[in-house]
């Protein structure tokens, strides 16, 4: 590593720590020539392959971005739209590949998007998917019906949000 103040070619590790959540580390530094400190964050880089074959480095931005136009008038905070990202970059890197093709970034933003906002994901996924007709908006809002039953069922709550009472024993 160059030092960025006398560019000497060499510099010596003074102290490493885990930074951002987990998935940089940050290293602070000293250059033995001339005895200054500075600090470099290193990354494991991931690389998103698009249509057209070119690659660029994976953007939590560029996924915000997309999303927050399905989530346009929704009631969806930028920290949600930031805990998606984080959430949509920690499953690609938990892949173990280097290289995400395009495609893998939209259904891995699918499924937190769904438990975020269903409009939302109905929308991004009209695009994502391009539904053709409304049978395939219908699809989509049967399977979204479907599983919201299945998690009400398993909570113990009605359709509807209202707790299921249980029978109680009379003494």
């Amino acid at each position: 590593m160059h030092c960025p103040f006398c560019r000497h070619a060499d510099s010596r590790v003074v102290d490493s720590r885990t930074a951002d959540d987990g998935s940089s580390i940050r290293r602070r530094r000293q250059c033995p020539n001339c005895q200054r400190r500075f600090t470099t964050i290193e990354t494991a880089s991931l690389s998103v392959v698009k249509r057209s074959g070119a690659t660029e480095p994976f953007s939590r931005d560029k996924v915000v971005a997309g999303v927050r136009k399905a989530c346009q008038g929704r009631p969806v905070s930028a920290d949600d739209l930031a805990l998606l990202a984080q959430r949509v970059e920690e499953t690609l890197r938990g892949s173990g590949s280097a290289e995400i093709d395009a495609y893998e970034i939209g259904l891995a933003i699918l499924g937190p998007l769904r438990e975020l906002d269903e409009v939302a994901y109905l929308r991004f996924a009209s695009v994502y998917q391009a539904f053709d007709s409304l049978d395939d908006f219908d699809a989509a809002i049967t399977s979204l019906r479907a599983e919201r039953a299945e998690r009400e069922t398993a909570a113990g709550t009605a359709p509807g949000g209202s707790v299921e009472e249980a029978p109680t024993a009379s003494t």
